[in-house]
């Protein structure tokens, strides 16, 4: 197969894996393989949704990258001129660059992050991959931070392709995109937890500053007790806080808060959501919901720490935030035409 021809392909399973709410968010996740000395990976703020229509992988040197590695420099400034555009490549390039494998997919898999907030995640996941070549990573900042967590775990487990990322997320790995994503698939199907509680009507009416989800089955974070409590007790993950804030606001009515936060439960009734809500944000705010409804009510869940969500505030998260809607609007238009 030519190397076009493995771009395309991994083209289409970036497109595949983007569309599917359970894998990934808006802009999360992120996909790479690696080619004549080159790194091509998806673009920060890119959606992956949209990877066959508009121009989503940055070219890096490899030989430039391991440069960069060496002085630790977190790549900051990786990226290249695409399609008359400079593309920034993703902030976990350091990660897919330290990682062996031609194809590396890292995706926000609902089912894997209820068993990465837990603080029994790591003992309950070797019962269900077992006989898998994976490892377990705790939970460190993205960029320079985790891709050294990787290399550590690589230096023990060197035939490791499946890497559990606490509090964070899957990655996977393969020889080709076919054996990655199948490889993606085996995971999904052991890690694969039912939904606890779904609501098939809406409970709520519009309320004056507020509207309403688009899901009606997002009402079950207001009415599920265990989904509430789960929510308002801290930060899951860093998506969480950087598209959707670093407080879950609850209600008895849906009044004050309108316009100052993204949603807010209203205890026992529903899901009220700003008139400014984003679509990134609706994305976001849908994967939560499935990874909270999918958290076992008895699990001792571990919570970014206060310094960690703070470390998720950053200028840099902000211009992420703007990039990813930015996106999302151009690929809007780009399907109007």
């Amino acid at each position: 197969m030519s190397g076009q021809a493995e771009i395309s392909e991994l083209l289409n399973l970036s497109a595949r894996l983007g569309r599917d709410p359970l894998l990934v968010q808006a802009s999360s996740g992120n996909t790479s393989i690696k080619l004549e000395g080159t790194l091509w990976i998806k673009a920060s703020g890119k959606w992956l949704a949209h990877a066959t229509e508009a121009d989503t992988l940055v070219p890096v040197r490899l030989d430039e990258l391991q440069v960069s590695l060496s002085e630790n420099d977190g790549f900051s400034t990786a990226g290249a001129m695409v399609g008359g555009d400079y593309l920034r490549a993703s902030i976990e390039t350091a990660m897919h660059a330290v990682l062996p494998h031609k194809v590396v997919i890292h995706v926000h898999s609902v089912n894997t992050i209820s068993w990465a907030v837990r603080r029994d995640g790591e003992e309950r996941l070797a019962e269900r991959l077992g006989g898998l070549a994976w490892c377990w990573i705790p939970y460190v900042a993205s960029g320079m931070p985790l891709a050294r967590m990787i290399e550590r775990a690589l230096a023990g487990t060197p035939s490791a392709t499946i890497f559990v990322l606490a509090n964070h997320g899957l990655v996977v790995c393969g020889a080709d995109c076919r054996d990655a994503e199948e490889r993606l698939a085996e995971v999904e199907r052991r890690l694969a937890v039912p939904a606890r509680c779904c609501c098939d009507r809406a409970t709520m009416e519009p309320m004056p500053g507020w509207g309403l989800p688009e899901s009606p089955e997002m009402h079950a974070l207001g009415i599920d007790a265990v989904s509430r409590r789960i929510l308002t007790g801290g930060i899951l993950y860093p998506c969480q806080v950087m598209f959707l804030g670093p407080r879950v606001v609850s209600l008895s009515e849906p009044e004050g808060a309108a316009g100052s936060v993204p949603f807010a439960l209203v205890e026992g009734r529903g899901v009220v959501t700003s008139r400014r809500m984003t679509a990134s944000q609706r994305a976001v705010l849908n994967g939560l919901m499935h990874v909270v409804q999918r958290i076992e009510p008895s699990a001792p869940i571990r919570y970014l720490s206060e310094t960690e969500v703070v470390n998720l505030l950053t200028e840099d998260a902000h211009g992420y935030h703007a990039c990813a809607e930015r996106n999302a609007q151009q690929a809007s238009v780009s399907n109007a035409r």
